[in-house]
């Protein structure tokens, strides 16, 4: 078991700050990994990255929503989606999103597609390269 970033990733790194087992990577290049990665092979379950994430972008893998509700004005990022977002992370870096959709109160949305790509980004992704 391991803890799951899903598109509600904004690519913030507060979560890499305070991971003890340094196992949370920044997707790279961003139009094909657009949010932070948890490496299951790492990640020792501690959730110290939970609380971190301004987005409640991150959830035990059994624990991530198939039926996620928007409460409206969050973003979603995935490959495909072409809206575009602009702000600051906890560094004070901008962060420049081309693959973002804005979502509207009551919308609900599918978190559960977020989980394979936390695992193929370590075996069929950049990875830790």
């Amino acid at each position: 078991m391991t803890h799951i970033i899903t598109s509600l990733c904004l690519r913030d790194g507060g979560c890499i700050e305070v991971c003890p087992v340094d196992c949370i990577i920044t997707g790279t290049p961003i139009k094909e990994w657009p949010w932070m990665y948890i490496d299951p092979d790492s990640c020792i379950d501690c959730g110290a990255c939970v609380p971190e994430c301004p987005y409640e972008a991150i959830f035990i893998e059994d624990e991530v929503p198939d039926a996620y509700e928007a409460a409206g004005g969050e973003y979603i990022s995935r490959v495909g989606l072409d809206g575009h977002y602009e702000a600051t992370d906890h560094y004070d870096e901008a962060v420049v999103l081309d693959c973002v959709k804005k979502l509207e109160e009551g919308e609900i949305v599918d978190l559960t597609d977020d989980i394979q790509p936390n695992y193929d980004f370590f075996t069929d992704g950049p990875g830790y390269d």
